[in-house]
Order: C-alpha cells, then structure tokens, then sequence
C-alpha cells in the first residue's frame, strides 16, 4: 500500500498508479458487467493508497439525480441532487474538483464528519454523456495532487468508455 503524499515521492505514487491500472486490465474483461467494472475500480483504488478513506461512485440514476455505490469506506450519502455539493457540482459542470478543505467548498455534504480533503471525477460514456462521478475522500489535508488527479481522469475516461451504459 503506498503511503500519504506527503512522503511519498512522485515516482513511487506514479508507480503505485501504474500497478493500480495493470490490474484493473487483467481483472475487468470486455464482457464484465457495468456495475461490476466500478466495483473493481472502486476496490482496487481503495486498498492501492491509505489516504483513500472513502471511494466510490455516484451513478446518474434519472435526469439530474445522483445514486451511491459501488463503494469502499463507511456508508456515502444515498441521494445527490446534480448542482447540490461536490459531487453534485462535479456533474453539473462534468469538471473535476479537487479540494484541500472540504470546509472551502460553499454547500459541502457532509457525509462523513471525517473528510477534510476530496477529489470528484465526472465518468462519461463513449458518447460522451455523464454516467457517473467517481469521488475519493480522505481524513487527511491535501491528500491529492496532480498526479492523483491525472490519474483518476484517466481511469475514469477508460472505464466509462470501455464500460459506461449509452
């Protein structure tokens, strides 16, 4: 398991990120189920790095309405409207927000009291359309970076596009 970012030089968690996508290619086919592909994603992502404490996706389940899993971490919240927190803002603008402090972001959700830094990905499918985003939080201050953030844009564009219902 890689370490926090502070003392982990950017080789290594660039390296651990390069392990991470080896094994989501070996482990998810192109036969392997929507929900299936995001709970590997999820899971691989999670045990890859201990300043993920939640991680997990919120799926577009009707018009501008957010739904939890899948997921690794304690419970998320179940429910998110598109506009409504960081999640919900991620959607609306199909832009990633990375935040130090959650505490900055005016109308934050707080799912768990816990989280102080969170990254949001918006996951398109190949006709570009908004399937889901996918949100990592940590316990920890600036757990993410540029690199997390490359990174994470990039697993999500091969997931939606390869996997993401049309």
């Amino acid at each position: 398991m890689a370490t926090t970012h502070d003392s982990t030089p950017p080789g290594l968690q660039q390296a651990a990120y390069d392990s991470v996508r080896s094994r989501l290619q070996a482990l998810i086919q192109t036969d392997t189920d929507w929900v299936a592909a995001m709970a590997t994603v999820a899971c691989e992502l999670h045990n890859a790095f201990e300043n993920y404490h939640w991680t997990g996706f919120y799926r577009v389940v009707s018009s501008g309405h957010l739904q939890v899993g899948p997921y690794q971490g304690g419970h998320g919240c179940i429910d998110i409207a598109f506009g409504r927190g960081v999640c919900g803002t991620a959607a609306a603008n199909l832009t990633t927000i990375r935040l130090d402090d959650v505490n900055t972001f005016p109308g934050h959700i707080a799912c768990s009291a816990s989280t102080v830094s969170e990254i949001v990905v918006p996951v398109l499918n190949r006709k570009g359309r908004l399937v889901a985003v996918f949100d990592v939080d940590s316990d920890l201050p600036h757990a993410f970076n540029d690199v997390d953030q490359s990174q994470l844009e990039q697993i999500c564009s091969w997931l939606g596009q390869g996997w993401g219902p049309v």
